[in-house]
């Protein structure tokens, strides 16, 4: 049975921060700590302006993925293409650091996103910040939250599928 995907939703009193209106891809989560890619921050920057020989470029977009590392790239795509490097993480969605594995997505003319850095957080960081309500998770088993809703509509598309108004969220953690 495939591990549902994980999404981030942010909560609404982060306004001014890096994070507002975020959401982000949850790849990792253990004691080591967590990682995640933001799927909210587009850059006004072209593939081709920081890989002017990757071919078929225009079917790909920038995106800052977070703040840690800004200068490792990673790709989003939907359709495999069976090389190495490549990862699974649903159906309809593979990500892969590989440049090959990017160069070969780029000539497959398939849509991608080329994320630049990621998000981190140290051994229990994330579930400290999620009891004091700072995310909200979301788990669905496809990712048409990344593919087919705008990137702007993206944060409150995820509060529906919760069934979240945003107005009705209080600071801090709920407590029982």
């Amino acid at each position: 049975m495939p591990v549902p995907l994980t999404f981030l939703v942010a909560s609404p009193h982060l306004r001014g921060s890096l994070f507002e209106g975020a959401v982000i891809l949850l790849l990792e989560h253990d004691e080591t700590g967590a990682m995640g890619l933001l799927l909210t921050a587009p850059i006004r920057q072209r593939v081709s302006d920081l890989l002017p020989d990757l071919p078929g470029d225009e079917t790909g977009s920038v995106w800052a993925g977070g703040p840690v590392e800004p200068g490792v790239g990673w790709c989003l795509y939907r359709t495999p293409l069976n090389l190495e490097g490549e990862v699974r993480l649903a159906e309809g969605l593979l990500i892969t650091s590989s440049l090959d594995v990017l160069r070969a997505v780029a000539e497959s003319g398939q849509p991608f996103m080329l994320l630049l850095g990621y998000t981190g957080w140290a051994p229990g960081q994330l579930a400290q910040e999620a009891r004091a309500g700072t995310w909200l998770w979301v788990e669905q088993d496809t990712p048409e939250l990344l593919w087919d809703v705008p990137t702007e509509e993206r944060w409150q598309a995820a509060l529906d599928r919760l069934g979240v108004n945003p107005d009705t969220i209080m600071p801090g953690a709920a407590q029982a």
